[in-house]
Parts: structure tokens; C-alpha cells; sequence
């Protein structure tokens, strides 16, 4: 069986900038990334390197900043009132800005001064060469199908106990900009 679109694939994986430098990986998370292909829960390159793949198959493959976070957009950088955010806002901080879908988005500050402070709501890793190595670990394995049945949107990890399930729209990346504990797959 190979992987395609519409397929539930536990995959495990290491992301890794051009300097060797691991930024995410399934282990330090305890469990295997979990995802329908096809539905956009992991970016573009990703989802397209796992297409044709097999369960217990290995594969490492880099992607362009386009296949998976994008260029940063000037128009994601933004200044704001520093009577907006919290007293105790300083560079490099990460804060929960929300849409006015009501959808909270992460953002970056990376200027502080007297008046305002500089936010940046591009995602922390886009512009950026990403390499993965992969290994597809279930497909279509009957658990990830009841789970996923079960949260609409999808799920995205499991733990064998609990699974941390998002809605395409969720947003639930860690500060790194990895998967993270809840799910955000793209």
C-alpha cells in the first residue's frame, strides 16, 4: 500500500535548517506526526514527499522556503501602540494576536521603543531551506481514523492516550515554529 491523497499517515520525522541545526523532530515529542494527506495540515513539500510512499519507508529530502512556510511578507510586519500590549512586552517575546475571524495568530516582537512595538506575524520559519528525514510509520491505521473521525478538522498527533486534534484554521505551533504538542501541521 502506498501513501495518496486522502490517506491517514502516522509519519516519524526530523526537520533540520541548512546548518544541521535540528529545529523539530516526532521524538522529542514522544509520537509520530499524524495527518490526512491532502487536507493541508503540513505544508506543501511535505505532504507532496510523503505521496507514493510505504509504510517502514525512509526518505530525506530538503524543501525551498516556497514548498513549506514561504518568503516573509512585508505586510505580516506591523507597528503597534505599546499601550496595546502588555506592560511587560520585550523583544523576541511571542504574543497571541487575534483575527478578527477570532483566530489568535503568533507574533514575534522585535522592536520595542517609546511609543510602539514592532510585531512580526510572518510564520518563525518562513524564507527558510528546510531538509526532513522521514519515515512512514501507519497508513490508515484504524485508531488514527477513529480520532480523526472523531475532531472533524483532524488530528494531527496522538499519544496512544490522548490525541491533540485541530481544525485546518487551528494554529498550534510551538515558539521554534515546529509541530509542536498540538498539531499545528502546516
Amino acid at each position: 500500500m502506498t501513501v495518496k491523497d486522502g490517506d491517514k499517515v502516522r509519519v516519524e520525522y526530523e526537520g533540520k535548517f541548512a546548518d544541521g541545526t535540528v529545529f523539530d523532530a516526532s521524538k522529542e515529542h514522544g509520537r509520530p506526526l499524524v495527518f490526512e494527506v491532502g487536507a493541508q495540515h503540513v505544508v506543501p513539500g511535505f505532504e507532496k514527499a510523503v505521496l507514493g510512499m510505504k509504510e517502514g519507508e525512509e526518505k530525506e529530502f530538503t524543501l525551498k522556503a516556497e514548498e513549506a512556510y514561504g518568503e516573509p511578507n512585508e505586510q505580516m510586519i506591523q507597528k503597534v501602540p505599546k499601550d496595546k500590549v502588555p506592560p511587560e512586552t520585550k523583544e523576541g517575546m511571542v504574543l497571541g494576536v487575534g483575527l478578527p475571524t477570532g483566530q489568535q495568530i503568533p507574533a514575534r516582537v522585535t522592536k520595542v521603543d517609546d511609543n510602539e512595538v514592532t510585531l512580526d506575524m510572518n510564520h518563525p520559519l518562513a524564507g527558510k531551506e528546510l531538509t526532513f528525514k522521514i519515515k512512514v510509520v501507519g497508513i490508515n491505521l484504524e485508531e488514527d481514523l477513529k480520532e480523526m473521525e472523531a475532531h472533524e478538522g483532524g488530528c494531527c498527533d496522538t499519544d496512544g492516550e490522548k490525541g491533540e486534534c485541530c481544525s485546518a484554521e487551528d494554529e498550534g505551533e510551538d515558539e521554534e515554529g515546529g509541530c509542536g504538542g498540538n498539531c499545528n501541521c502546516g
